[in-house]
């Protein structure tokens, strides 16, 4: 696999692990105290059929997996358990082992289970032949007890229904406020024990155990987007412990932490960013490369606000609303990769909705991309009785992490004003955790939100892209100045996270997980492919 295909190797990981079975649920007290007081190796052995059919084939006689039990409750350590699945893919020269390194994907609720056997995507040789890859999904999520609030597929598409990625009109916005307090009283009914400790602060304290329970004395940890989060959040809880901590794509933890409005509206800044650079890359490079080149900005623009007002007819027939274009930009900046059919796509949309356009210019349409309605659950056609087998720790982490108001009484005001200072992205955002976290039914959690400046023995280092839309480049420096002890590394790219498609920052990376040689802070790498 190429480094140029790790973010679309990201993407599809993702996908393939939104869903997933319940591996083991909560333990009595009694039958769990000696766990709790004392933790056990990893009983590793063979991962289940259905594990190995989703790693490539020449890595399903490699890897082996355990189910370590953890405290539901981390201040009740003798209380129930709950189990989180780990995935090892051993060092490929035993005698040059340095120890284990964890791999988390982000999300929140990212399933990260299979990742170490797609490690040769992200890390260098070296890191593969010196470390063992550990994956895991985390409480909650995937095959570790999935948090789920439906019985039934029949249930959650009920609550689907009226429920819109991006509400305009006064009866949408009611209905999407109506659906998503129905969801919320869904997740208070079935979710479980484990509703109230899905926070990050839990997450680390699990991958505290996990580490103790693969042998090692401290811990090397990679984390991508909000997997960054978790690495901050163990830095500051066992700042002592940690060994070696790279964290890609990074999230702004203090302000996350503290105020999930704003934090959200910077988010949109940075779609709307990324959107802008990309735009002014496609004009740059021309027609040739960019078939929405000449003045983009402006098409873009246009575009937007004519699918404002109704849906475009493509010469296939094909309807195209706003939030298809909103959710499918918003998905493809994650990906260079996929910028020229974005771009295409987009050139079609102008062409049909300006005919003079199509001279000399083919229209090309290729299918949209699945819009972030819930992951996707919206598009799913199911039979009756159908069980529900995603999961809802997206919204379990992020309603716990980040403080919002316990109202959504004043939701259209906040939407239309991030709108105004985010055209394109405002609104979608607002759609998202800012609608549905403040009917969510845990109240008063256990959650760290500081302090994030312990020292720890080895720098941290954080990579931050220059035009990162999901977490702006804004964010990788307040990382690096909120952290106690850190070197911010920088890559002039496009898309989310970056490591496996930069060799610079590669190699930095790997001499710093290999023998602790930290780059030298305010370093800039190139990415090994330009996306036109």
């Amino acid at each position: 696999m190429t480094p140029a295909s790790t973010r679309a190797v990201r993407v599809a990981l993702a996908s393939a692990l939104a869903l997933g079975t319940v591996i083991t649920g909560l333990g009595s007290a009694s039958a769990q105290t000696e766990a709790a007081s004392t933790v056990r190796p990893a009983a590793w052995g063979p991962c289940a059929a259905d594990v190995l059919a989703e790693i490539p084939a020449a890595e399903r006689t490699k890897v082996s997996c355990a189910i370590q039990a953890v405290p539901v409750d981390h201040s009740r350590p003798r209380g129930d358990s709950t189990g989180v699945i780990m995935m090892k893919r051993p060092a490929g020269d035993p005698a040059k082992k340095i120890g284990s390194l964890f791999i988390n994907p982000g999300g929140p609720g990212g399933a990260g289970l299979i990742y170490s056997a797609y490690g040769s995507s992200f890390f260098t040789p070296e890191i593969l032949e010196k470390f063992d890859l550990i994956g895991f999904d985390p409480r909650g999520v995937g095959r570790s007890a999935p948090l789920r609030c439906f019985r039934t597929q029949e249930e959650a598409d009920a609550v689907n229904v009226g429920w819109y990625a991006l509400p305009i009109t006064k009866d949408e916005i009611a209905s999407s406020i109506r659906q998503s307090k129905a969801y919320t009283d869904y997740c208070k009914i079935n979710a479980g024990p484990l509703l109230n400790h899905m926070s990050t602060e839990a997450v680390a304290r699990d991958l505290d155990v996990m580490r103790e329970a693969v042998g090692d004395k401290q811990l090397t940890y990679v984390g991508f987007s909000y997997g960054t989060l978790l690495g901050a959040t163990y830095a500051n809880i066992f700042p002592q412990k940690s060994r070696a901590l790279v964290l890609d794509g990074n999230v702004d933890p203090q302000l996350r932490l503290t105020n999930g409005a704003q934090y959200d509206r910077e988010r949109a800044r940075g779609f709307e960013i990324a959107l802008d650079a990309m735009l002014k890359r496609c004009d740059s490079v021309g027609v040739e490369k960019c078939a929405f080149a000449g003045g983009a900005r402006t098409k873009f623009d246009n575009i937007r606000e004519s699918l404002r007002k109704g849906p475009t007819t493509l010469p296939n027939g094909t309807q195209v609303t706003l939030t298809d274009v909103v959710g499918r930009t918003s998905s493809n900046l994650y990906s260079p990769t996929t910028f020229k059919a974005l771009t295409a796509w987009l050139q079609s949309i102008h062409v049909a909705q300006n005919p003079s356009a199509a001279l000399g210019v083919q229209s090309v349409v290729d299918a949209p991309a699945l819009l972030n309605n819930l992951g996707g659950k919206a598009d799913v056609r199911v039979l009756p009785e159908t069980p529900y087998t995603s999961d809802d720790s997206y919204y379990a982490v992020n309603c716990i992490d980040k403080p919002f108001a316990r109202t959504n009484r004043n939701w259209a005001q906040t939407a239309d004003k991030w709108e105004k200072e985010s055209k394109t992205f405002g609104r979608y955002q607002a759609a998202s955790d800012l609608l549905t976290c403040p009917t969510w039914p845990t109240r008063n959690p256990d959650r760290w939100i500081g302090p994030w400046n312990k020292r720890t023995k080895n720098p941290v280092v954080v990579v931050g892209n220059y035009y990162d839309p999901a977490t702006q480049y804004l964010f990788a420096q307040r990382m690096a100045k909120e952290l106690g002890n850190a070197r911010l590394i920088s890559v002039d790219s496009f898309g989310h996270c970056i490591l496996g498609d930069s060799a610079g920052a590669d190699a930095a990376v790997t001499r710093y997980l290999v023998d602790l040689t930290a780059p030298a802070n305010g370093q800039v790498f190139q990415p090994n492919a330009q996306p036109f």
